[in-house]
């Protein structure tokens, strides 16, 4: 399908079909939670296991979710969530006000929570997830500065969700997105990528949103490309009706910007 363009998606992107379609989380819809619990045990790894720590975490392309935050909040103490649409920005803030009609994110906590050795945390968690969000920025990656006026002192980590196959439209723009991002982390800090691969659109609600077809060595080039050292990356396939997306796979990264 056509590129679907930034204006697009600010003024058609749906906060809550998007959150309803992809992230209610509930036992027996292992093949539609697959992506997402493959995403979550690999950040449990990367931020728990590995001890990627420091003190601050700059995510990227956050959207309108919490979930990328739930393993990191243990080992950063400030998080920066940014995204292009005001509505997705907004939509966080609801979680984090604790507003009526927020998504409910607890049965994702509390699997995170059981990942972690303690399912019953699951309050103290989404609390300290609360503390360590700082900011919400507005953020354009396909801008040398994705972060606009805003100057932060370069981030220990930066994280990275589903959000460049959406807005790049080739390979060369998501080359230098990444370029783009990596003068957000200091050197020697980490790169946490999640990925979607062999896709070409996604439906939030009944509307199409193109994606950037992306295979596993792509995506490994890219991160070359833009000054980093992959350190891991796994892939496994996934199953979502075609209904809603024809994606085949996904994948993490997690890579070190180099010194030089």
């Amino acid at each position: 399908m056509a590129f679907t363009e930034k204006d697009f998606y600010a003024g058609h992107f749906s906060p809550k079909d998007y959150l309803d379609t992809y992230y209610t989380f509930s036992s027996g819809k292992e093949d539609e939670n697959g992506f997402l619990i493959f995403y979550l045990k690999n950040l449990h790894q990367a931020f728990i296991l590995d001890d990627i720590k420091g003190d601050t975490l700059i995510d990227i392309g956050s959207g309108p979710t919490i979930y990328q935050f739930l393993s990191a909040c243990e080992s950063f103490r400030e998080i920066v969530a940014t995204d292009y649409c005001d509505q997705n920005r907004e939509e966080m803030q609801r979680w984090l006000r604790k507003e009526p009609g927020a998504f409910d994110w607890s049965p994702v906590v509390k699997y995170v929570c059981e990942l972690e050795g303690n399912r019953e945390k699951w309050e103290e968690k989404e609390e300290k997830v609360r503390r360590a969000i700082k900011q919400i920025l507005k953020c354009d990656v396909t801008q040398p500065s994705p972060l606009g006026p805003v100057s932060l002192p370069p981030a220990d980590c930066l994280l990275s969700s589903l959000c460049l196959e959406g807005a790049c439209k080739d390979l060369a723009t998501f080359r230098s997105a990444l370029k783009n991002i990596s003068s957000l982390v200091k050197p020697g800090g980490h790169l946490v990528l999640c990925s979607i691969l062999e896709e070409t659109y996604y439906k939030v609600g009944q509307r199409p949103f193109s994606c950037l077809y992306l295979e596993r060595a792509s995506v490994e080039e890219a991160l070359k490309g833009a000054g980093f050292a992959i350190k891991w990356l796994k892939e496994t396939k996934i199953n979502l009706p075609l209904s809603v997306t024809d994606a085949k796979a996904v994948c993490v990264a997690v890579a070190q910007k180099c010194q030089n």
